[in-house]
């Protein structure tokens, strides 16, 4: 076994819905503009041809839905999207899309959590959005249910509200790029 000068920092893992055990995260990689209104209100434009826009966050801006989270420092305009979340089992680098659904373990709900007003500043420069998006704790994320219990998700109403009141709401299908 190898010997760390410091001690490494545990694993990020989540829940599973009806398990003992935890799913471990590796990291967190995420679709950006994929749903076109939000796309536009955000002032980009959609353009499918030109394919997914990709960002990632560390795994250790994870957090557990419920957890209590203190506002980030360096920002004044801190945002939240609801998010359908995606764990897969085996990799799935270039795999072709009648087969993706084969390494989904399971499906859970998420808030993306941005620092908008640093990634308007990184954007307006043309620099990355890593700031803005992969501060600690900017990816909270609820239980995961086996893919063996809900089944293949393609459709149907994703929302937030926040103290009752709707914030978001639209339906999975409206996606952009599918799971697949």
């Amino acid at each position: 076994m190898a010997e760390y000068v410091i001690a490494p920092a545990p694993r990020p893992a989540l829940p599973v819905r009806g398990s003992a055990a935890l799913f471990p995260v590796r990291r967190i990689f995420c679709v950006g503009r994929n749903y076109a209104g939000h796309a536009r209100e955000m002032g980009a434009k959609v353009d499918k041809s030109a394919g997914p826009m990709f960002f990632t966050k560390s795994s250790h801006a994870l957090a557990q839905s419920g957890s209590r989270l203190p506002y980030p420092p360096a920002t004044e305009d801190y945002h939240f999207e609801m998010e359908l979340v995606v764990a897969l089992a085996a990799p799935a680098f270039r795999i072709a899309p009648e087969a993706a659904q084969g390494v989904v373990f399971g499906y859970a709900c998420g808030l993306d959590m941005t620092r908008r007003d640093l990634q308007n500043k990184a954007k307006a420069q043309g620099h990355p959005w890593d700031l803005a998006k992969s501060a600690d704790q900017s990816a909270i994320v609820g239980e995961i249910v086996p893919i063996a219990e809900c089944g293949v998700i393609e459709g149907g109403e994703i929302a937030l509200r926040v103290d009752g009141e709707l914030r978001q709401q639209a339906d999975l299908s409206d996606m952009i790029w599918s799971v697949a």
